[in-house]
């Protein structure tokens, strides 16, 4: 009779195991994946080439969005306030248009328009290319930046190569043991980015000049309230790597051309900028250290393309927030995030006003520093946020951090409040 019963068990048990949700746990594991995770063999598949999803990006969405921090959720799929705080963004921000009398501030405004149609994510319909370039808005996806199939790979050499010796775990992270490459196995390139000679079929032939070097700490998915999340950028001159400005213009040549009138990326910061910078702890207050001074609202990249030295910064603990030196230099995420944010342009920090605090508040339509302005005044400086929506887009952090009256963080490196 126990031996019936511990059958019937198993046996109602084992369809409920196959039902489950696969874990993304380890899937990529810095190269390709088990096929049957994206594509479907047998069963009808809801897109071409046997996707799971209907497209390309649906398909990375089917376990990289999600409601609740987790670390590889990229998209919470949120009308509400978006929840996920990776370092590239929530794509769900492309989904929080913000309107109020005078404000008029669309979705599409904060970031990069995937198309992932299955999770309502639609092209971009105001810029047709990408700004400064000719790339397609309607074929961007998560595939024209990341190889899914994870070839790019870099070896003991330091080289990034396509092919080569096997791919045994992801170099994304700061475990320089078990993520770091031998002589006869790789290391996935960080975020399985696209490098020199990659394509898609969704994408076209895209000239990535090679990838861009980095480490993050392991767990980055989380609130910044009390420990910042650093991911450390570098610059490597190895075979098959490339500057993080060189990269993004890719598909933003126009922004990086000589002769406009554009940020300086890819430069020394200077030891003037660099001193600012350390300097700086928020409107009013230049007592700051070059021992304590990072911040993930203004990373730099660091003048190194040694991935040991990455992956000692690359922290989320309170250590590893050395500030810059004069060679560290200014880049695309400088000021933007990869994905999106809370901000238009996937800004890290807000410029639409000349405060970001007011009276120790944010600027958020139920902060006490509204109360008793002009309903229209309300809804011109909150443009439609609440406090709670802009404390989530500067990842939790309270007002308390800045100053009670704090300008806009491009003082960060130019201290000019």
């Amino acid at each position: 009779m126990k031996k019936l019963i511990l059958i019937s068990v198993i046996a109602i048990s084992l369809p409920l195991i196959l039902l489950l949700p696969k874990t993304n746990f380890a899937f990529h594991s810095g190269g390709v994946a088990e096929c049957e995770g994206c594509h479907s063999m047998h069963s009808p598949a809801s897109g071409s080439f046997l996707l799971v999803g209907g497209d390309q990006s649906s398909t990375c969405l089917t376990c990289h969005d999600g409601p609740t921090l987790s670390s590889y959720h990229v998209s919470s799929n949120a009308a509400t306030t978006p929840a996920n705080m990776t370092p590239g963004g929530d794509f769900s921000w492309l989904k929080k248009t913000y309107t109020a009398t005078g404000v008029n501030e669309p979705g599409r405004t904060h970031g990069h328009n995937i198309v992932a149609a299955d999770l309502g994510y639609v092209a971009d319909d105001n810029n047709l290319t990408a700004p400064g370039g000719t790339f397609v808005s309607t074929q961007l996806g998560c595939s024209s930046c990341h190889d899914p199939h994870g070839k790019y790979r870099r070896l003991q050499s330091g080289a990034i190569a396509r092919a080569g010796a096997p791919i045994k775990a992801s170099g994304s992270y700061d475990n320089v043991t078990a993520n770091e490459p031998t002589a006869t196995e790789a290391v996935g390139a960080y975020r399985l980015l696209a490098g020199n000679g990659y394509s898609t079929t969704a994408s076209g032939v895209i000239g990535y000049p090679g990838v861009p070097a980095a480490k993050a700490p392991g767990t980055y998915n989380r609130t910044e309230a009390a420990t910042q999340t650093r991911v450390a950028y570098g610059v490597s001159t190895a075979a098959g790597h490339t500057t993080w400005s060189n990269w993004c213009a890719t598909c933003h040549p126009g922004m990086h051309s000589t002769g406009n009138t554009v940020h300086p990326v890819d430069q020394g910061l200077g030891s003037r900028i660099a001193t600012l910078y350390n300097q700086y702890v928020k409107s009013g207050d230049m007592t700051g250290t070059i021992a304590n001074s990072f911040s993930s609202l203004a990373p730099f990249a660091t003048n190194s393309g040694s991935y040991t030295v990455l992956a000692g910064l690359a922290k989320n603990d309170g250590t590893a927030l050395g500030g810059p030196g004069s060679g560290d230099k200014v880049m695309c995420l400088s000021c933007h995030r990869a994905h999106a944010s809370g901000f238009v342009e996937m800004l890290r920090f807000d410029q639409g006003y000349e405060f970001m605090t007011k009276g120790g508040q944010y600027l958020g339509s139920d902060s006490p520093d509204m109360m008793g302005l002009p309903f229209e005044r309300v809804s011109r400086l909150s443009r439609g946020r609440t406090n709670a929506e802009w404390q989530r887009a500067y990842y939790e952090r309270p007002a308390s951090t800045w100053a009670t009256y704090q300008r806009v963080l491009c003082n960060k490196c130019h201290a000019k409040d």
